[in-house]
């Protein structure tokens, strides 16, 4: 570490933690990452898919996304379809941009395995099983002190612990807890080859029962996810694994799901789903929140890690041009928030399309063509999310 380095402390080893210390270290600091779970263990979650603005984000924290995203592929569009598979719409995903550049679809471990070896690439050092308990901030420095009895000290802290976040915790005591949005989430992926879509088009179908999500892979096989309806928040151990199988091919019977599910060796789930409302504090004199600990989105956004990239290069860039902490993180936070949290609330009203009663479901079947047409007559009406692009922290230092 040379003196002209500072140091920091960041929370959390995902893709908002690995994404925020690469940045960190573009803007002249010494992150030591400090991840909850053991090396080695699963990541939950079965697949990702990174949209355009967050593969841009990759390459503004001079990244290579061809070699992140080596094991994933080419999603640049859904394909919505309604209980009988009838077509309802189209909808693109943004790209391929002149220079190849198209959201991608990436399983969630391969995605940070990636991001980890970038850090350690960059002499970020990886700390495992260290599970935050409170964090004091003193004359010059904040401390992190660990569950295990680990502590760690540096200039600054970065929370980027995710959904339940200890970070938010200590800067919003008595704070919102993440929210349920009345869906329960599954994944897998076929054992094998399968007859299935071709690879390049999200598949989503609004089932008679539950929303389901797939992908052709290049392989063959296929990737998918799906979105169970339910008033209350699934627990821990509710499901054994054959249960969970049985009520997943039950609850898709009759439908393309159901052979997917079948053909599946380990399936993934239940957790449930939730966002999280309005953060008061995302930052105090030495912390700051990014990524879910901040402003979670609900999956049906389809932009919670992209969001994730974006914290990080922002926040890389406002240290570089703000020596004074307070200053930094302010503005950081003042570029930030009113872009996430439109998109939160975007992700919400989708969540909200996908526990329709069969009445609502009609309604929607029928009027979401209509709809989609008119909305994209005056081109794409997610361009406002997809077309983001921010500078390149690489070059900038």
């Amino acid at each position: 570490m040379t003196m002209k380095e500072r140091t920091a402390v960041v929370i959390g080893g995902g893709i908002a933690g690995t994404a925020t210390a690469i940045a960190l270290r573009y803007a002249g600091f010494a992150p030591v990452l400090y991840e909850a779970k053991e090396r080695g263990a699963d990541e939950r979650g079965a697949f990702v898919t990174l949209a355009v603005n967050g593969v841009n984000a990759l390459r503004s924290l001079g990244m290579d996304p061809a070699r992140v995203l080596e094991r994933g592929f080419a999603t640049p569009a859904i394909a919505l379809r309604g209980a009988s598979g009838q077509l309802l719409a189209e909808v693109p995903l943004g790209g391929p941009l002149p220079d190849g550049t198209t959201t991608t679809t990436i399983r969630r471990a391969d995605l940070y395995a990636a991001l980890r070896a970038e850090a350690e690439g960059h002499g970020v050092p990886i700390e495992y099983g260290a599970r935050l308990s409170a964090a004091t901030t003193g004359a010059g420095e904040v401390t992190a002190v660990f569950e295990d009895g680990r502590s760690a000290s540096g200039e600054l802290l970065v929370g980027a612990d995710g959904l339940h976040s200890r970070t938010r915790q200590v800067l919003n005591p008595g704070g919102p807890a993440p929210h349920y949005l009345g869906l329960l989430n599954a994944g897998g992926f076929t054992a094998g080859p399968v007859v299935g879509p071709p690879p390049g088009v999200m598949q989503m179908a609004f089932g008679r029962r539950a929303f389901f999500g797939w992908a052709g892979a290049p392989d063959g096989s296929v990737w998918w996810f799906a979105n169970p309806p339910r008033k209350r928040p699934v627990e821990p151990g509710e499901f054994s694994p054959a249960a969970w199988r049985a009520y997943l091919l039950d609850l898709f019977e009759g439908e393309p799901a159901a052979g997917f599910v079948a053909a599946s060796d380990e399936i993934l789930g239940p957790w449930n789903t939730r966002d999280l409302r309005r953060v008061r504090h995302w930052r105090g004199d030495r912390v700051v929140l990014v990524g879910d600990a901040a402003h979670a989105v609900a999956p049906s956004s389809g932009q919670g890690a992209s969001m994730a990239l974006e914290d990080a290069v922002v926040l890389g860039y406002s240290l570089l041009e703000h020596r004074a902490l307070p200053e930094a993180l302010a503005a950081y936070e003042t570029v930030r928030r009113p872009r996430v949290e439109k998109v939160v609330a975007h992700g919400r009203r989708s969540s909200n399309t996908k526990v329709l009663g069969p009445v609502g479901a009609a309604i929607r079947d029928a009027v979401l063509p209509v709809v989609m047409r008119r909305l994209h007559r005056g081109g794409d009406p997610q361009a406002w999310i997809l077309d983001h692009r921010l500078p390149g922290l690489a070059a900038s230092r």
